[in-house]
């Protein structure tokens, strides 16, 4: 299943974008919902609550008071922390039952009002923010919801800046618009992302992205933090590190729009053992490709050896954005070339323009079906990597 959070500012519109995912066929987890589920009368939660706040925290029916819970619970941090320590297990564990409970070809949608605030966007695997400019969504507050401006104002100024949000956000929906043009556009994110997105990772397909090359795009690092951001958490202590790389980590260089990424673990059977966790993820394996071609090294008659070169080569899922994930040992001759690489681009004008000419060149010779495409690309490109990678280890060398 492909697991998405939905997340947005006060009087954003985030309510109106659930409602479309739903009808579209998504299977929707709120966690405002799910919250007040679990404090309901009779429940475990509640108990836990009053003994710990007394019951002053009752309505007359029995029911939690929120205010009154809200001024003991949130007078000071241990007070705090306790409300969390008694409401965020259950919460967490009603989520997981919901979603295992979800089909296996779902997309689930999880409302979360503060994934930013929490740090949770990396459990996810797409977020999806609904933004507004803050004069819009107080409008709707004042004028729909009738909250008063003054706690309005206040209320969306202790959430997540818009710059925030942006961080975190694969797809940014502006719902500043009339109404129906966000339904608008959530449709056709369904029909031309979501569902394929899906399809992709039930069955273990990796996006793809064409041979021509595009303008450098200041947004590929933000996008690479992302994708990091997630693969730190699937490798956990696995990853040695985890680095941008190729050409869309060298700022205003031309490229082929996909993300390259390289995971550096410790020996190859630590990446055998994340390809599963990769998989569920979102990033699938490309199971034929087992080793990088081997440069030339002067004065090291071993330094074509196979076995020096290995690797494992995963992608992404989604097909809106395409990236290589590779694996690769720690201080392996690929591992050290990839980010010398990097560097050495980054730093030498020269380097990235002759660069830049063999691309061009290797983008003109791409042609027909996408397998020929990519033999024909990567026959001009990897000449040219074995002429500089001599060049381009020494340079690292001399500034070690």
């Amino acid at each position: 299943m492909l697991r998405i959070g939905l997340t947005g500012g006060m009087g954003a519109g985030k309510s109106t974008v659930a409602r479309t995912l739903v009808e579209l066929g998504a299977v929707l987890i709120d966690s405002d919902a799910i919250a007040r589920e679990v404090v309901a009368p009779g429940t475990p939660g509640l108990a836990a609550l009053v003994e710990a706040f007394g019951p002053d925290i009752l309505a007359a029916d029995g029911s939690l008071n929120r205010p009154a819970l809200a001024a003991v619970a949130f007078a000071d941090d241990e007070s705090r922390g306790t409300l969390n320590a008694i409401t965020h297990p259950l919460v967490g564990a009603r989520t997981a039952e919901l979603i295992g409970d979800a089909p296996a070809d779902a997309v689930v949608v999880q409302d979360v009002p503060l994934l930013v605030e929490n740090g949770l966007a990396p459990l996810m695997q797409l977020v999806l923010v609904v933004g507004a400019d803050v004069e819009t969504r107080l409008r709707r507050l004042v004028d729909q919801r009738g909250v008063d401006e003054a706690d309005a104002r206040a209320r969306i100024a202790a959430q997540a800046t818009d710059d925030q949000r942006h961080a975190v956000a694969d797809v940014w929906l502006d719902n500043n618009g009339a109404p129906g043009i966000v339904e608008a556009q959530v449709r056709a994110l369904w029909e031309q992302r979501l569902v394929p997105f899906e399809h992709n990772l039930r069955t273990g397909v990796r996006a793809t992205a064409d041979y021509r090359l595009v303008p450098a795009d200041p947004d590929w690092a933000v996008q690479a933090r992302r994708i990091i951001a997630r693969l730190h958490l699937v490798c956990g202590a696995s990853a040695v590190r985890i680095d941008h790389v190729g050409s869309t980590a060298v700022p205003g260089l031309p490229a082929k729009d996909i993300i390259d990424i390289q995971v550096t673990v410790a020996d190859l059977g630590a990446a055998d053992a994340l390809a599963g966790a990769l998989a569920a993820a979102g990033f699938p394996a490309a199971p034929a490709v087992t080793h990088d071609n081997p440069k030339p090294t002067p004065g090291d008659p071993a330094g074509t050896d196979l076995a020096r070169w290995g690797k494992r080569l995963h992608g992404n899922a989604d097909p809106a954005r395409p990236a290589n994930i590779h694996l690769r040992v720690q201080d392996s001759p690929g591992q050290r070339f990839a980010i010398d690489l990097r560097d050495w681009l980054r730093a030498e004008e020269g380097a990235r323009t002759e660069y830049l000419a063999v691309k061009r060149a290797a983008e003109q010779a791409a042609g027909g079906s996408a397998e020929a495409a990519g033999e024909a690309y990567y026959a001009v490109k990897e000449p040219w990597f074995d002429t500089v990678y001599p060049v381009v280890t020494e340079w690292a060398r001399a500034r070690a």
